[in-house]
């Protein structure tokens, strides 16, 4: 399990100098990324989203790329392009307005002329961009797991809590519905006492079946103790299991909320408000999971 919470710092040598990228992570829904590159390599965004996109899953990132003592060198003119662009200036002239100037400050106007040291090094940059990335990755994966870890501890203190309130409700609901009985026997032989009337005990044993089938939670409980079983074996999963864990207790409150309210006893009801109290918290937590 990682969070989804982490910091990485990769750097690659270039030249002289050296690259470094650093990576923010945050939780998100989805992956979200957002590159920062300095003016000079902003022809190199595309490529980092592109790198970023490969190695991280959910989240929200931010990377940024700077460079240190690296010597890019000035924009190189492109002579050929420029004598082109020159010649088809000149015949222009020459069909429009013969024997004026045609002045070089012109050629200033025509776009990409220039070609950008980042262009002429850019296999060297995108491998130093690489290895910078991939270094900030196991950094960043380094910290995500260890947090991920104390989650993963963290939620399964918690699941196990809810399984043993659970068991407690279990082993409470046949308690409820003798209570019931026994409180409907003393209403009707108090009944009796006070009117000499005969209540039909066949009626009496119907409307503690009756409560018994309303207030029966065994196959909430049931398919609560599934998706606890699932939980904890998502808890130990090499995958990214944010989503399904999300999921999973989405139905763990459903489940609790029946038989919360399937339920006349206090006791039960004390256990359910625990219950859903250690789901939301938890709740809180995955979505901070990867």
């Amino acid at each position: 399990m990682r969070s989804m919470t982490g910091f990485g710092l990769g750097e690659a040598p270039v030249g002289t100098g050296k690259l470094a990228i650093e990576i923010r992570g945050v939780n998100h829904r989805f992956l979200d990324v957002r590159v920062r590159l300095p003016r000079e390599l902003g022809d190199l965004t595309s490529f980092v989203e592109q790198l970023a996109r490969e190695k991280l899953a959910r989240g929200r990132y931010e990377v940024a790329v700077r460079v240190d003592g690296v010597a890019l060198g000035a924009p190189v003119l492109d002579r050929d392009r420029a004598r082109a662009a020159f010649q088809a200036l000149s015949e222009l002239r020459d069909e429009l307005a013969p024997g004026t100037e045609v002045p070089l400050s012109l050629l200033g106007t025509i776009p990409d002329l220039f070609v950008s040291s980042v262009d002429r090094e850019i296999d060297r940059l995108r491998g130093a961009t690489r290895g910078a990335f991939d270094a900030a990755v196991v950094a960043l994966d380094a910290m995500r797991s260890h947090e991920g870890g104390a989650m993963r501890e963290d939620l399964g203190k918690r699941l196990e809590r809810v399984r043993q309130l659970a068991h407690a409700v279990q082993a409470r609901a046949p308690e409820v519905v003798e209570a019931h009985r026994k409180r409907l026997r003393e209403r009707a032989e108090r009944l009796r006492v006070a009117t000499d009337l005969e209540l039909d005990p066949a009626r009496l044993e119907q409307e503690i079946v009756m409560f018994a089938e309303r207030s029966d939670v065994c196959e909430e409980l049931t398919r609560l103790e599934s998706h606890c079983a699932q939980f904890a074996g998502l808890l130990a999963s090499e995958e990214a299991v944010g989503r399904r864990l999300d999921f999973l207790l989405q139905e763990l409150a459903r489940e609790a909320n029946t038989v919360g309210a399937k339920s006349p006893d206090a006791q039960i009801a004390h256990a359910i408000v625990e219950v859903k109290a250690k789901i939301e918290r938890m709740r809180e937590q995955v979505q901070n999971v990867e």
